[in-house]
């Protein structure tokens, strides 16, 4: 497992070793002594969460705020998303910037979103099983966010606005500067 570094601190993203032979394909999706080895980070996922989507199919852009903040390592089982997140953390020296990645379920990458990130995706295929797992529980009290078309952050979401499909509850999401200050 290789680990690459993003331009946002604390943003990474991990490469796995994929094996291909006429049988099909093999990797391995987590292993906590390698991830501790390779990231440097002691983190306990406690919790598995998977979606599945439609082509056009926008969640987000979700975090979780206070004590109940969480840690995710996402990853794509089948399909292909592009996947951003947002450093939302007011004394980072990347805070306000982003970074966009394509998951797909043929590269196998997977992308450590630390606390205090924004974090959502659009699905590009017909459809997408995506994956993730926390390090906290959800907490409805705790749940925030911003609106995915926020005119300061200017997100590249790579399909036409027309072919996005988002949710009631994410379109009601505030601005990245309402939802920071």
């Amino acid at each position: 497992m290789e680990l690459v570094q993003s331009p946002l601190v604390d943003c990474f993203y991990l490469k796995p070793a994929i094996f291909k032979d006429k049988r099909g394909v093999f990797s391995e999706t987590f292993n906590e002594k390698t991830f501790k080895e390779v990231t440097g980070r002691d983190i306990t996922f406690v919790q598995d969460n998977q979606s599945k989507s439609s082509k056009g199919v926008l969640r987000g852009l979700h975090f979780q705020t206070g004590e109940m903040a969480q840690a995710k390592l996402v990853r794509v089982a089948y399909g292909r998303v592009i996947d951003i997140v947002v450093d939302v953390r007011k004394d980072s020296p990347s805070f306000g910037k982003s970074f966009a990645i394509e998951l797909t379920g043929d590269n196998g990458y997977q992308l450590f979103v630390p606390r205090g990130f924004a974090h959502g995706f659009v699905t590009l295929s017909e459809a997408s099983i995506f994956c993730y797992k926390c390090d906290n529980f959800y907490d409805k009290a705790s749940e925030s966010g911003i609106i995915y078309n926020d005119a300061t952050l200017a997100l590249d979401w790579h399909l036409p606005e027309e072919d996005l499909i988002v949710s009631e509850k994410d379109l009601e999401l505030p601005s990245f500067k309402e939802a920071t200050s």
